[in-house]
């Protein structure tokens, strides 16, 4: 089949979150099946000036939003990719941005506009047609919307699929965006692309999709909660009567996320010889400027600083967080917060420290060097850094939600609460440190997360599945009934 995956961010050329991991590392698992996959991106100017990427151009299109209004556009390849990784942008979209912290700037809908109609006139421009378009998130809700509503000859036979890795951030913009984009106001009505009296991109990525896919089974059941539906659980339950919804696991790219080689990490170790664990955990403590203290594992945290990560938890069990462990935090987000783990830090010398930002080389250190990983969260879709962690023998605690009900299991790989309170989770955390004493039961678990499933293979199949019954229902004759 022929696959074009529409993102706004794609891992490693631009990323914020897991929604990169997965435009990133998909494609390559569904290439590997012997699919003809290709992915389009914004072209921002960080990606087309990084020496590593090699970005070319090889052509240009025109992005035709309405009647009155069109951009010309420079098409890029970049050079050497896994698999074929094409950039949209001009001086005006994109250029600007320097740094994966601005992807998501101040400027609304319109830069999503352009990127949505430029996708679709990608394929004319390089000559290649695909069966299915991949679109991911609210910033490509109104890909399948244009698809269906503006040139339903053109895309009569071309399937439409759309991923929810986040139902909280739906891209809610005023009636004139329909305007913006040549469509009808008829269409701004609540069985279409409206919610709650705005435009809705993400309702209308849903809507128009042939199939809906979310990042987990658990976070699929969820979503059609009121308690996890974020106001649209309603068309989530329909979605589903229609057999419309899917909750699929996300996966890791195994290359790059493996203990065995990874560069970044003190010493390379495996499941099978996990010997070098031991000099990642002493490079992390020398590397931050903590001793080691007998009999106290090292939890590590790697995340986004927000209430949805459960960060509130964490704070509010601080003190006694740091009385049980050492605890090594690497975020970036909410100032609040922030300057919560600065004065927990603060009071705890010895035992806490907080790495305000992200830093691409110092989160597999966290991951290989920590004892345990924390990821409390309020709600995860999927979560990555569980998988992560297990991969590289670090056990997780978790709360029971999403995917990481999915893939964290108690006392087998991990170890999970469900209350969303300080209490239950500090529970969760005496088990683990429990468990840590423990040398013959610590083994166990380190082993049974490091030989975890985590790669791409079956999950990748489960999206054939999808991609073939949404392509073979699109190319299937119209029968008339005589």
């Amino acid at each position: 089949m022929k696959i074009l995956f529409v993102s706004a961010e794609v891992s490693p050329y631009a990323k914020v979150g897991g929604l990169a991991d997965v435009a990133g590392s998909l494609p390559k698992a569904l290439a590997a099946h012997g699919h003809d996959v290709r992915i389009v991106m914004p072209a921002y100017g960080m990606t087309l000036s990084d020496p590593r990427w090699k970005v070319r151009r090889v052509g240009q299109l025109e992005a035709v939003m309405n009647s009155a209004w069109s951009e010309k556009a420079r098409i890029h390849e970049v050079v050497d990719a896994p698999v074929p990784v094409y950039l949209v942008g001009s001086d005006k979209r994109f250029a600007d941005v320097d740094r994966s912290e601005r992807i998501y700037g101040p400027n609304g809908s319109e830069p999503y506009q352009f990127f949505s109609c430029a996708a679709l006139a990608l394929p004319e421009a390089i000559g290649w047609e695909p069966d299915v378009i991949h679109c991911h998130d609210w910033q490509t809700g109104f890909v399948p919307v244009l698809m269906r509503e503006r040139k339903p000859d053109r895309w009569a036979a071309v399937a439409a699929v759309y991923t929810v890795h986040n139902l909280a951030y739906q891209g809610e913009f005023p009636p004139s965006d329909l305007d913006l984009l040549g469509l009808p106001r008829s269409l701004f009505d609540f069985r279409h692309v409206e919610a709650y009296g705005a435009v809705n991109y993400l309702k209308a990525g849903c809507t128009y999709a042939d199939h809906v896919t979310t990042v987990s089974p658990r976070y699929a059941e969820e979503i059609q909660t009121p308690g996890y539906g974020c106001r649209l659980d309603g068309l989530m339950r329909f979605l589903d009567e229609q057999g419309r919804l899917s909750g699929i696991l996300n996966g890791l790219d195994l290359d790059e996320f493996n203990p065995a080689t990874d560069p970044h990490i003190a010493a390379n170790y495996s499941a099978a010889n996990p010997a070098g664990k031991a000099a990642c955990r002493a490079e992390l403590l020398a590397n931050v400027g903590l001793r080691p203290i007998q009999g106290a594992p090292i939890i590590g945290i790697v995340t986004r600083l927000s209430e949805q990560k459960g960060m509130d938890l964490v704070l509010a069990a601080g003190a006694e967080l740091a009385r049980k462990a050492q605890l090594i935090v690497l975020g970036t987000g909410d100032p609040a917060l922030g300057a919560g783990f600065l004065a927990l830090q603060a009071k705890n010398r010895t035992r806490v420290r907080f790495l305000e930002g992200f830093s691409i080389d110092m989160a597999p250190k966290i991951y290989a060097g920590s004892d345990l990983f924390l990821m409390p969260s309020a709600f995860e879709p999927c979560g990555l850094g569980q998988m992560i962690a297990m991969r590289y023998g670090t056990p997780p605690i978790v709360r029971r939600t999403g995917g990481l009900s999915n893939t964290v299991f108690e006392g087998e790989n991990g170890f999970v609460f469900d209350l969303k309170t300080p209490e239950a989770m500090m529970a969760a955390v005496n088990r683990a440190v429990k468990a840590f004493k423990d040398p013959e039961r610590w083994t166990k678990l380190m082993h049974a997360g490091m030989t975890g499933a985590y790669g791409w293979d079956g999950r990748a199949s489960a999206y054939e599945r999808v991609y073939e019954r949404c392509a073979a229902a699109r190319q299937a004759p119209v029968r008339v009934r005589a």
